[in-house]
Parts: C-alpha cells; structure tokens; sequence
C-alpha cells in the first residue's frame, strides 16, 4: 500500500457539532481535543512522516469574542498534548499579530520532544497571505519557492483530510498543497472516527498520483 509521507488535516465542523448538541458555538473546540491526539496516533501508526494541523487562521479572528477566546485556548492545549508525545513541533503563525499565543512562542523553531520523530505542524493565527509575504522577485534565483514561505519548513503535502463535508482549501498551505489529493468526510471534526482515517488512506492508494507528469 502506498502511503502518504505528508498529511494535512482540516479539523472543520466544531461549532456546527456543538450547535446540534444544544451547546454554544465556542464549546464545540474543546471536544476536537481528544480527536487530535487519536488522528496523531494513527498517523504513527502508519509510519507517516509528517502531519500539519489547521489550527486557525487570521481570517478566523473576525468571529465573536468568546469564540476567538475558545479556539486560541484550544489550539494551545492541543499544541501542549502533542508536546507530550515523541514528536518534532513546529508552530507556524503570525507572532506579531495579538492574536497568537504567548504560549506557543518557545514552539515557532522546530523543537523536538521526547525521542522527537514524526514531523508535526501546527498552524496558528495562520494567513495564506501572510505566508507567502517574503516571497519577491528575487524568488527565482532560490533552490525552492518553499525557501520564500514563512512556512518554508514544512514539505509538500501529499493528501489533505477535511472533516465537515466543505470541499474547500480555506486558505491551507497553498504551495504545499498544489498537488495535493483532498479526501472529505461529511461527520464533523468531534465525531471523529478511526475508520475515516483508514478510508483516506485507501483512498489515496488508489489514486493515480502523477504530480503533473
């Protein structure tokens, strides 16, 4: 079976699940923290060598107050799960906006944790705009337009997980994910299921993946 060396996950569909449980829109975040450590696993399991996760975006901070609080406390005690296990971290986002982390700062240079090991990325207060800022004329004269990117340690991503049946990108890792394969799952993000991973990676085995050639 051929398997993906690099996984993105866009973990969608928390408030939605959190409306249809009669909870507040905010709640929903909290219970995709459980889910992510279980998808981190699995992503071990297979031998994949990197998985980066769609935390927010600076798009996602024009929501309501209490939501934008819910989430940016999330994606921090999600980030402090996954510093317990043998992983290399890397935050990617824009510092120099409030809306990152204090928290998450001493995680924005690749560190690893434990026996370090799988590549694990996570994005937050991330802009698709603001990653591809650095990258100018002189673009051409670099090894890789990657060297350009704010994102420029994370690799090309070979299939791309959206739970919360949207078929759209939303602005993640748009050069890493220009030959992307995107596998959707119509369950929100909480109700995430190991089956559905297994499914993908079927899927992908069975798709013709030529990168352009």
């Amino acid at each position: 079976m051929r398997i993906p060396n690099h996984i993105g996950i866009i973990p969608d569909g928390n408030r939605r699940w959190a409306q249809n449980k009669g909870f507040e829109k905010q709640d929903g975040y909290n219970f995709g923290l459980e889910p992510g450590l279980k998808f981190l696993k699995l992503v071990k399991e297979y031998g994949i060598k990197e998985v980066t996760y769609y935390g927010f975006t600076t798009d996602n901070c024009k929501r309501p107050k209490i939501q934008i609080e819910a989430f940016i406390k999330s994606c921090v005690d999600a980030v402090n799960l996954i510093a317990k296990e043998d992983v290399s971290l890397l935050v990617i986002g824009n510092t120099n906006s409030p809306m990152f982390p204090p928290d998450l700062l001493k995680y924005t240079i690749r560190k690893d944790i434990g026996k370090g090991g799988t590549k694990v990325n996570f994005l937050v207060n991330y802009g698709w705009d603001w990653d591809v800022s650095n990258i100018n004329s002189k673009s051409s004269k670099r090894k890789s337009i990657f060297e350009g990117l704010h994102s420029w340690d994370i690799s090309r991503i070979d299939l791309i997980l959206r739970w919360g049946g949207r078929k759209r990108l939303s602005g993640f890792l748009p050069l890493q994910s220009v030959y992307s394969d995107i596998y959707t799952i119509d369950d929100m993000w909480p109700d995430f299921k190991p089956e559905q991973f297994h499914e993908a990676i079927k899927w992908y085995n069975m798709q013709d993946i030529t990168l352009g050639g």
